[in-house]
């Protein structure tokens, strides 16, 4: 049966987290070319997750290299502090935790007055109903189906049930919020993030950076796999 949302619709974006960083300007480039939607950058303190990750002056120097989007997820705590910096490094998109804010309602509405597009995530473990005071503010949340911190993990099954919680909330709120879904994005796992309404897959180890293939390749390749899904439920 057709999923709630068409693999047409489906935007894949690259996790630089797990591209090379001694070479992230060619992979940006490459990627590019390779006909990717948008760039995740997983941005961490070494607080909020034990690992340090990307950052604004990163952002900044890649921001000429492409004119895809730029996916800020702070994985930081006090995000509300580093909003501005990210804005102002050429994202068009922020996403904050859900468990990390103070407020999560006003940290959104700190995103959308910088112009940019507002997101919230949300680890396994947190329950959607954190997200209900700013649903209806978000362009998109994050559902994290790793622990956040570090690529290569296993997808983890019971945060499935979840996506489809959040689909309800989503309806129920007139919300126009989009379903990310970040960890362990294989194609095999494709069909059934679609079925609960995600259409905004973040590619890493699983799909687009891994041994035996370019970065270009894979998204070539998820591209045509998403291509043969539309066309048999259109």
């Amino acid at each position: 049966m057709p999923g709630l949302v068409n693999a047409a619709a489906v935007e894949l974006g690259a996790s630089l987290m797990c591209a090379d960083q001694g070479d992230l300007r060619r992979v940006v480039v490459d990627l590019d070319r390779a006909g990717i939607d948008f760039f995740h950058f997983d941005v961490m303190d070494g607080s909020f997750v034990r690992n340090f990750a990307l950052g604004a002056d990163q952002m900044r120097a890649l921001r000429p290299a492409t004119r895809r989007p730029f996916d800020a997820h702070l994985m930081v705590v006090h995000p509300e502090r580093h909003i501005a910096a990210f804005a102002a490094a050429g994202a068009d998109s922020i996403t904050i935790h859900a468990e990390a804010a103070a407020d999560l309602a006003v940290a959104v509405e700190a995103i959308r007055k910088t112009g940019r597009k507002a997101g919230a995530a949300i680890n396994p473990a947190t329950p959607v109903s954190v997200l209900a005071p700013a649903i209806r503010a978000l362009d998109l949340v994050c559902v994290m189906t790793v622990e956040p911190g570090f690529a290569g993990q296993s997808f983890i099954e019971s945060v499935l049930p979840k996506l489809d919680e959040l689909a309800a909330l989503i309806r129920s709120t007139g919300s126009r919020a989009r379903i990310q879904v970040d960890g362990a994005v294989g194609l095999s796992r494709i069909p059934a993030l679609l079925d609960r309404g995600a259409s905004l897959l973040v590619g890493g180890t699983s799909a687009i950076f891994h041994a035996g293939a370019t970065p270009a390749d894979e998204v070539v390749r998820v591209r045509g796999a998403l291509a043969a899904m539309a066309a048999v439920h259109p």
